[in-house]
């Protein structure tokens, strides 16, 4: 199993962060690295995931702390998925938010999406209403704790 960890943002190997954006289809992100790597530092939190010397997964949170924290992304390497390895980035990532009542995201419509956050205690937003999307290629979610 890879081993997780914290890391800063800034710290991050460009090119191993720019490989596993690119390993999920995320090309959005990795058409500017430069921009990518901004967002990276600019994360309130990042946990990470290592095979070896090899980056596999990775989380990351923005947040103010006190009242609200947004999921930003969660990747897993084509490799890992549907190991439990993503479950354990959103579980390390938000540990340290555990106070924070309401938590946010947003993905895509892609079905394998929505069990995941289902199954990590996040409800989409709007209820089954919310599946007629209006044409954006997006679901929100929301979980709220404490």
């Amino acid at each position: 199993m890879p081993s997780l960890e914290y890391a800063a943002g800034a710290d991050l190997p460009l090119a191993a962060v720019v490989r596993l954006y690119d390993a999920v289809g995320w090309s959005a992100y990795t058409d500017s690295p430069q921009t990518l790597a901004a967002a990276l530092a600019g994360s309130t939190r990042v946990a990470v995931a290592w095979e070896d010397a090899e980056l596999v997964g990775l989380a990351r949170v923005v947040s103010d702390g006190h009242s609200i924290c947004y999921l930003q992304d969660i990747l897993v390497d084509p490799r890992h998925q549907r190991t439990g390895l993503g479950r354990q980035l959103a579980e390390l990532v938000l540990a340290p938010f555990a106070h924070v009542r309401q938590k946010v995201l947003l993905t895509d419509t892609e079905p394998g999406q929505k069990a995941f956050y289902e199954a990590l205690g996040y409800r989409q937003a709007g209820g089954e209403a919310a599946d007629d999307d209006g044409g954006l290629p997006l679901r929100a979610f929301v979980r709220f704790d404490a």
